[in-house]
Parts: C-alpha cells; sequence; structure tokens
C-alpha cells in the first residue's frame, strides 16, 4: 500500500504533529521540540518559522508573514523545503 501523495505547498496548512511540542527553553535561550522520547534543539529562526504553523495559514501565508518580518532573509528560498523536511520527519502535519 502506498501513502497517498502530499497536498501541494501552496495548499498545505502546516501544523505540529500530535504528541510534538514547541517549547522555549530560558535556561538554554533557545527553541525545542519536544518529541516522544525525544527532544531537537532548534537552531536559528526555527521556532519562529514553526510558531507561524497553526493549521490555518498555508505555506505561502507562512513565507509572506517571514518575508514581511526578514525582508532581507531568502525565506522563500528556504522556508517552505524547511517545513517539508519537517513534515518528512513527521513533525508536521
Amino acid at each position: 500500500m502506498t501513502a497517498a501523495p502530499a497536498p501541494p505547498a501552496t495548499t498545505w496548512r502546516p501544523v505540529l504533529a500530535r504528541g510534538v511540542v514547541l517549547r522555549h527553553d530560558r535556561v538554554r535561550g533557545a527553541d525545542l521540540l519536544l518529541l516522544p522520547e525525544r527532544v531537537v534543539l532548534l537552531d536559528g529562526s526555527a521556532g519562529e518559522v514553526l510558531r507561524l504553523c497553526d493549521g490555518v495559514r498555508d505555506v505561502a501565508a507562512v513565507v509572506a508573514e517571514l518575508t514581511v518580518r526578514h525582508p532581507a532573509a531568502p525565506v522563500a528560498a528556504e522556508v517552505a523545503a524547511f517545513l517539508e523536511r519537517l513534515r518528512e520527519e513527521g513533525w508536521l502535519r
């Protein structure tokens, strides 16, 4: 049995998968993804990106919001690929 194809990035509304929690660790000054039996330390602006993944915004809206916040950053080129990698890991749905 094969998995259903992933929806196109333009219509996908990413949200954290069940059992995945985004937290800010004040001691480390870093964002963490808490997974069943695993903790992932997020680098750079990954936490900021994931906070926008609320299941309401589609990928284009996440990119648009980050482009406004960080006009000089290569948001369009990097964010969609980052989100897709997290979906492949099973951390986003």
